[in-house]
């Protein structure tokens, strides 16, 4: 009888015991998972999160060097003079490759085609479903904005419009110092450049999910905030000048 009851009570304890063997892969611990994201699935915000800590230093470093430059183009000319700067730049690219394509096969006598041809083939129209699905992700976001307006200026919440007020007021005083395209600007060099200095010298045995039983563990080195605030003050004063 005691064999009899093992056995029929062995397969639960095993199943058990074998569903709290195996861990998901890319946990929070893991090394693939996203710290932005933890256990939940990579999608666009470890996109984000890979460009801004550089994980791919030539897309980076593409995006980083496009965004400053159209940036500092628009705080020197209009954005007509900008943008057909750009579309003559990248006239001139593909106009003389092509013609230098043309002339080297007109040399070798080969029969290659278009050197564009393979993306003049590429699919790039818009299915009816696919542009339905971007308009109700996007109406989403606008009559949430709509009804944030509405409540903020229509006085809903006293606290809530009063704080708008006053950030709208000390934003007078930053638009004294500063026009929009200073802040994009200030606001892209920040970007791309804050959280690659903290992840460098941040402690890494000390992470922002490893925490004590009374609290949490601070993730800052000591000279952390001086090397952040000398970094700042840096960006600050090359836009100023």
């Amino acid at each position: 009888m005691a064999d009899l009851s093992a056995a029929t009570q062995s397969p639960s304890v095993s199943s058990t015991s074998s569903g709290a063997e195996p861990s998901a892969p890319g946990g929070a611990g893991g090394p693939g998972a996203c710290p932005a994201l933890g256990t939940k699935s990579c999608g666009s915000s470890c996109a984000v999160h890979d460009l801004i800590f550089w994980r791919d230093v030539k897309k980076t470093g593409f995006v980083f060097g496009t965004t400053l430059i159209v940036l500092l183009s628009l705080a020197a000319f209009s954005v007509i003079s900008v943008v057909s700067y750009l579309i003559l730049a990248l006239l001139s690219v593909t106009i003389s490759f092509r013609v230098y394509r043309s002339v080297i096969q007109a040399v070798q006598k080969s029969e290659e085609g278009h050197p564009f041809k393979s993306y003049l083939d590429v699919d790039i129209t818009l299915s009816s479903e696919a542009f339905h699905n971007y308009v109700n992700a996007a109406m989403v976001h606008v009559n949430r904005a709509l009804k944030l307006i509405i409540r903020l200026f229509l006085v809903e919440d006293l606290v809530d419009s009063l704080k708008l007020a006053v950030f709208m007021w000390l934003m007078t005083y930053v638009g004294a110092v500063f026009n929009g395209i200073t802040l994009l600007i200030l606001a892209d060099l920040l970007i791309f450049s804050v959280p690659i200095v903290y992840e460098k010298y941040k402690d890494p045995s000390k992470t922002t999910w490893n925490r004590k039983e009374k609290g949490r563990i601070s993730t800052w080195k000591p000279e952390m905030p001086q090397l952040l605030k000398h970094h700042l003050i840096a960006i600050l004063l090359l836009l100023v000048l």
